[in-house]
């Protein structure tokens, strides 16, 4: 069927159809929202599962999620959970107000709301991360501010009162920057400079690590206190202030796990979108981005543009009369859109935009040891002996340094069904440059995988892993580029500094 074909037969249907670049969790979210507005929603995603970044991978008796493992405000899901047709989300936000009191938050059972659980299981983690300083201590993080000040007050007494005075500060900008405009569409520059004044006067355009260390002398403190935009891709030392809010959001409403890891809120929300009506297709990468003219005729290079559906790479063409791309933007931008239908200035801020980290992650499984109980939790930070140097090298230098941080991520410790009986499931994840830098990690991924096991075990976090390891492999910044299709390799997307 010719093209012209195509879009007559589009006209002809009766309900108006949308295509997702990506099953990722956003793409299956819009999917969602799109199919209880009316649309006939396909998914078109170029692995052969779903979940974008956030896949899972099963071998030798272990499950390991791929990605992202931290989830924080179970009631946003629940709210995906509940969209209905005709019914595809909230036009302005409702947060109940006995949500907001400090220690609101579930601390035991399930987290998820009503219809979370008829599609996953959410529960609370306690604590949120245990930080280990390069020296042997450590500090537990649960949110809980009584908890804080003492744990302060053992690290550096004089950093209590700095802890009130950045609570109160970061509340502020939690206030207006998450919950306030957290729903505000700024749709051009005019409607985002509006507020500028406004967070110029919390502060909230300053370092984010600059901000924080103003309340706090300990450099130990400096780093818990600012360490989170890193799970975000955001360089403590660029990003913006704004990102304080993480704090009030994480001790607001907690630090959740979903029971069999993320790939079962995928699977969820995969099963929601489809009870739905939409359509998901694995395996269909997509080659192009389908423009036509106001005329409806394919490939004009001038006046008034539509994106309608997109070109797979084997040629098939997948009609539609909207197009949500969840793929990463620069490569959107640059490899999905045909040339002749970008703007003037495409190529240039794709060259020019700065572009986060990206990682080496190993995963790893191992056999337990009853004799030596392991001293970590869910969630565990690993800071290396440099904080400000390492993330200059990451982010400005693109160098790789003879020491790194991590973070460890060990969810058997809550949910043992991810590995054999007396086994351990576990991935450290490892902030690196992106490809920008050149570095070839054909070469250079192994030794630094070995390497960032080998501190894991001479620091003693996990006693002779070397002798206990049943599995082992990783990922690198070409994991990020060829499958995940991410521009040089980044693994958050632009930088949000």
């Amino acid at each position: 069927m010719g093209e012209d074909r195509l879009d007559r037969a589009e006209q002809s249907r009766g309900a108006p159809r949308a295509v997702v670049i990506g099953a990722g969790i956003g793409g299956i979210a819009a999917g969602i929202r799109l199919q209880a507005m009316g649309y006939a929603t396909t998914i078109v995603e170029a692995q052969d599962q779903p979940g974008g970044r956030a896949t899972v991978r099963k071998v030798d008796g272990y499950t390991f999620d791929m990605g992202p493992t931290v989830i924080t405000v179970p009631h946003f899901i629940e709210e995906l959970f509940s969209t209905e047709p005709g019914q595809p989300g909230l036009d302005e936000p409702d947060f109940p107000a006995e949500l907001l009191r400090e220690g609101i938050r579930v601390r035991s059972g399930e987290s998820g709301g009503p219809n979370t659980s008829r599609y996953c299981k959410i529960v609370p983690l306690l604590p949120f991360y245990r930080i280990w300083f390069d020296d042997g201590t450590f500090f537990d993080y649960d949110g809980d501010p009584e908890a804080t000040r003492a744990r302060i007050a053992e690290i550096e007494p004089g950093d209590v009162a700095g802890y009130d005075a950045f609570l109160a500060d970061a509340r502020a900008i939690f206030q207006r920057g998450f919950l306030e405009l957290g729903y505000t569409f700024f749709g051009d520059l005019g409607s985002m400079l509006k507020v500028v004044p406004d967070l110029l006067k919390l502060g909230a355009v300053r370092s984010l690590f600059g901000f924080t260390s103003k309340y706090f002398q300990s450099p130990k403190l400096r780093q818990v206190f600012s360490f989170e935009t890193l799970l975000v891709g955001g360089n403590p030392l660029r990003v913006p202030a704004i990102y304080a809010m993480i704090h009030l959001v994480e001790s607001t409403w907690g630090v959740h796990y979903v029971k069999g890891g993320t790939g079962q809120l995928i699977a969820g929300l995969v099963r929601k979108f489809e009870e739905l009506g939409g359509t998901l297709r694995l395996n269909a990468p997509v080659d192009q981005i389908r423009v036509v003219g106001a005329d409806g005729q394919p490939h004009a290079g001038r006046g008034r543009r539509h994106a309608r559906g997109v070109i797979l790479s084997g040629g098939e063409v997948v009609p539609s009369d909207i197009v949500v791309s969840n793929g990463d933007w620069a490569f959107t931008e640059a490899r999905l859109i045909p040339k002749q239908h970008r703007s003037w200035d495409s190529d240039l801020r794709v060259k020019t935009t700065r572009y986060s980290m990206s990682l080496v992650v190993v995963y790893f499984g191992f056999k337990d040891d009853p004799a030596v109980p392991l001293n970590l939790h869910h969630h565990n930070i690993l800071l290396g002996p440099r904080y400000e140097g390492l993330l200059t090298d990451i982010f400005d230098n693109l160098e790789l340094s003879p020491d790194m941080s991590q973070y460890l991520h060990v969810p058997t410790l809550t949910d043992p069904s991810l590995a054999p009986p007396g086994h351990h499931a576990a991935y450290t994840l490892v902030p690196v440059p992106h490809n920008g830098s050149g570095i070839d990690w054909s070469k250079e991924a192994e030794p630094l995988a070995r390497r960032a096991l080998g501190l894991i075990e001479s620091k003693g976090y996990i006693p002779r892993l070397s002798e206990r390891l049943t599995h082992l492999s990783w990922i690198s910044p070409d994991h990020f580029e060829g499958t995940l299709r991410s521009w040089l390799g980044n693994a958050f997307g632009p930088n949000p500094a």
